[in-house]
């Protein structure tokens, strides 16, 4: 009971060490290994890591970085930003008046673009892009077509040079944003125009992340079809294309899945890795929420899904319990649904995998319950969990009503 009133962070460094089987002394040499500086001598670095393990002491953060390499994540993943907390984006920050948005529309119409209205518009984008992972599907592109439609509008409209391109940014935000929406409803041909037509917005605004972001959609679009080839040679275009942005971490995590389900392990580690240190290296992002942000967090994401398909089922679980406490507001309601659906189904897996049958359904159906989900994603998930069924239990009944779940969602036609 005494573990429960510790600091998440130093839970998270017992977790991190119990699920490779490391003692104490082993780790505080690993430490060492990943260390660039000089640390303490061994008696006291290891009386400093039986402090941060029970929560007495917070490691300072040329520490936590260390500890944050030799566990093969990200310091902030792990301990959080230092000093401020956490930061998300208050629903009133994004709220845009309805007059003013009536506004807004009628500026457009009459060619009455100034700083005001842009900000505004800026100000919605980033409201949409920030719910993605909660707002309805349907909702979401409908309104996100309807701004876009308006954009395209403007773009016809008289502009200097600089509203011109600032306005073709946004486009190509929406459009990436009503792409992903798209592919989540199984609507592949759709989202593949949309995804060419914000690479084209990304090339003519000159926006390198923009046109990164279209190689990253390219990469899930393969990923979910089963195109890993495809995942390999896209991410490096798209980290080409913008090196040292965020963007480049989420390449390298899609590379890493696609290394992992071709067997590969020792490149999973070096993807993963290119990422770590890039994401690393980045300021903590201003808006957690923002779809086409890659905060430190997403990072256990990737982890997660790697672990489960190289069938480290340990290191899966303690990460997908990660995820899914990351990803629970106090109330219990879900911030970020889908990753909580994944977590939910790599513990099933991991059940699976143990003679877990009845823990193994449960867990698989509670994911397909959340309401918010992206089909192909989830799908490519659960096949890891239809695989160990139908390989142990292709004849227990609750083992073929959850594969008949399964079989009826790949088949619903959602768009």
């Amino acid at each position: 009971m005494a573990d429960d009133n510790r600091p998440a962070w130093s839970l998270r460094l017992a977790a991190e060490r119990q699920a490779r089987g490391w003692t104490q002394q082993h780790t505080v040499d690993v430490l060492r290994m990943h260390a660039d500086q000089q640390l303490p001598d061994d008696t006291n670095l290891l009386r400093m890591w039986k402090n941060w393990e029970s929560g007495r002491h917070r490691p300072r953060q040329e520490y936590q970085r260390v500890i944050a390499a030799a566990f093969g994540s990200v310091s902030t993943a792990i301990f959080g930003p230092d000093p401020a907390p956490p930061t998300r984006r208050a629903e009133t920050d994004l709220v845009i008046p309805n007059g003013e948005t009536i506004d807004l529309v009628e500026r457009i119409r009459h060619s009455d673009i100034d700083r005001a209205s842009l900000d505004t518009l800026t100000i919605t984008v980033e409201r949409l892009c920030s719910e993605y992972s909660y707002m309805p599907a349907a909702d979401l592109r409908r309104e996100g077509h309807a701004w876009m439609a308006k954009l395209v509008h403007l773009l016809d409209q008289r502009l200097t040079l600089a509203q011109h391109r600032e306005v073709l940014v946004l486009a190509g935000w929406l459009a990436l944003l009503v792409g992903c929406v798209e592919y989540d409803a199984k609507d592949y041909r759709g989202a593949g125009a949309t995804r060419r037509a914000a690479a084209s917005l990304g090339q003519e605004a000159g926006h390198a992340v923009i046109t990164a972001w279209s190689q990253e959609l390219t990469c899930w679009f393969a990923l979910t079809q089963g195109r890993h080839r495809q995942v390999i040679e896209a991410a490096r275009v798209g980290r080409e294309m913008a090196p040292d942005a965020s963007v480049a971490v989420q390449l390298a995590g899609q590379e890493a899945k696609a290394w992992a389900r071709m067997g590969d392990r020792r490149q999973v580690e070096l993807a993963l890795e290119r990422g770590r240190v890039l994401l690393e290296s980045l300021p903590y992002p201003d808006n957690l929420d923002n779809h086409f942000t890659v905060d430190p967090d997403k990072f256990d994401f990737y982890a997660m899904d790697c672990y489960r398909r190289t069938g480290e089922d340990t290191m899966a679980t303690m990460q997908a319990d990660e995820v899914i406490r990351k990803s629970t507001a106090t109330d219990g309601s879900f911030r970020a649904p889908m990753r909580v659906a994944e977590a939910r189904t790599t513990l099933a897996v991991a059940a699976a995998r143990g003679g877990d049958l009845d823990g193994a359904v449960e867990l698989g159906a509670s994911a397909l319950d959340i309401p918010r989900q992206s089909v192909p994603s989830l799908l490519m998930v659960t096949e890891d969990l239809v695989v160990e069924l139908r390989r142990h239990y292709d004849r227990e009944p609750a083992a073929i009503d959850y594969l008949d779940r399964i079989e009826t969602l790949a088949h619903h036609d959602d768009t």
